[in-house]
């Protein structure tokens, strides 16, 4: 037999058999293990000139970092991060991966590792999006060290381990947002209107500030939001970069806002549209245990939660006739997804929608409905119970 090509084989005093080989850089790398008999050896030698021609090798010195020392350096690298996503990721990282994979080696890590990790959280009682989130945040890592060289391949290959179940969506009929906006403390009432007519987000209302408000033209442009960051709240860029919108109020809406303002509203253009009763901006925990539970209560709509304002805001939009490219532009949508989600529910239901807009109107013009009359004909079906019959062309 003529020389080897590639790399060596070669027999150790113990016995077993080593692996040597030169790279395309040149570097000279031994196997980090040693093999039992030359076929073996010579195998293993096969397979690594293999993956060389493929462009699948990494250097197996690199595969023995531990998965806690590489999310440290993924961390500390990691850019276009908004500072509650950081703080989401990190509570993530130190609560459900490094407890498992923290003193593991990246080489290690494989598919059936990753599943028994997801089968544990499960037994664990771990909610469904949290595994889901935390899953991701796995991928993302190591997809990482795949880039690096660190890895070949990603072990986070499951089927349907990074999708979230799609979270069951309430809606306010516009009785019931009636009903809200007068039970509420008066300083609260636009705020209400506001989030029900226009889908802005929480840290969008709470982040408004004056200059951004054209009364004139019944227009709010959404430019900033609050975040709250490990109980800090501090003025930070929008969601995404959809985010960034001009938004038309209705006029229920721009009424109540433009007496909002005359009274409740921070001095300045750069003052804050709904700041809290002492000043500054609200904390949403506060606002949500001392104002809008006793508030839902009141109204009769115990449980609904603030953000379900903003699900009855597009499906109004959708009721009165809104694209879904218009849908994603005012509800600051980065994708048709969540946009396709709202009409398909509104799907096969004229004569609801007829009805909505009936209840809108007259909401606009005299700020009070019987809820009797009303009664649950604007309520719009969850997702997933309406016909697709109807759909707007």
């Amino acid at each position: 037999m003529g020389r080897r090509r590639f790399g060596s084989v070669r027999r150790l005093p113990s016995g077993r058999w080593q692996v040597r080989y030169r790279t395309g850089d040149g570097r000279q790398h031994t196997a980090p293990e040693t093999f039992a008999t030359k076929t073996e050896a010579t195998r293993h030698l096969a397979q690594v000139e293999t993956d060389l021609g493929r462009g699948q090798w990494s250097d197996p010195r690199l595969g023995r970092t531990t998965f806690t020392a590489w999310a440290a350096r993924w961390e500390a690298t990691a850019v276009n991060l908004r500072a509650n996503t950081r703080a989401t990721y990190r509570n993530l990282l130190h609560r459900y991966l490094l407890p498992t994979f923290g003193p593991m080696r990246l080489a290690d890590l494989d598919t059936m590792a990753v599943r028994a990790w997801l089968a544990k959280l499960q037994r664990d009682g771990v909610g469904a999006s949290t595994r889901a989130k935390s899953y991701r945040l796995l991928s993302r890592i190591l997809g990482t060290a795949i880039e690096s060289g660190y890895l070949t391949r990603n072990p986070c290959n499951i089927r349907g381990a990074a999708a979230e179940p799609a979270p069951e969506m309430r809606f306010a009929t516009v009785a019931e947002v009636a009903a809200l906006a007068d039970a509420i403390p008066p300083r609260f009432r636009a705020l209400v209107l506001v989030a029900a007519y226009t889908g802005l987000r929480w840290g969008e209302l709470a982040g408004l500030r004056v200059k951004r408000v054209d009364l004139l033209h019944r227009r709010i442009t959404v430019a900033e939001q609050l975040l709250e960051v490990r109980g800090r709240l501090a003025f930070g860029p929008t969601k995404t970069g959809a985010g960034l919108r001009t938004v038309t109020l209705p006029t229920v809406a721009a009424e109540a806002l433009a007496q909002h303002l005359s009274v409740y509203a921070e001095a300045g253009p750069d003052g804050l549209v709904f700041p809290a009763a002492l000043g500054g901006p609200i904390r949403r925990s506060n606002f949500t245990r001392r104002v809008w539970i006793p508030t839902t209560r009141a109204a009769g709509v115990e449980g609904l939660r603030f953000h379900d304002l903003r699900h009855t805001a597009a499906t109004l939009a959708v009721a009165a006739g809104a694209s879904t490219r218009e849908l994603m532009v005012r509800m600051g949508h980065s994708s048709s997804a969540a946009a396709l989600r709202y009409q398909h529910v509104m799907a096969g239901r004229d004569a609801t929608i007829a009805v909505a807009l009936d209840e809108l109107v007259k909401a606009a013009s005299t700020h009070s409905e019987d809820p009797s009359a009303v009664g649950s004909g604007t309520r719009v079906a969850r997702t997933g119970q309406s016909s697709r019959k109807g759909r707007r062309p």
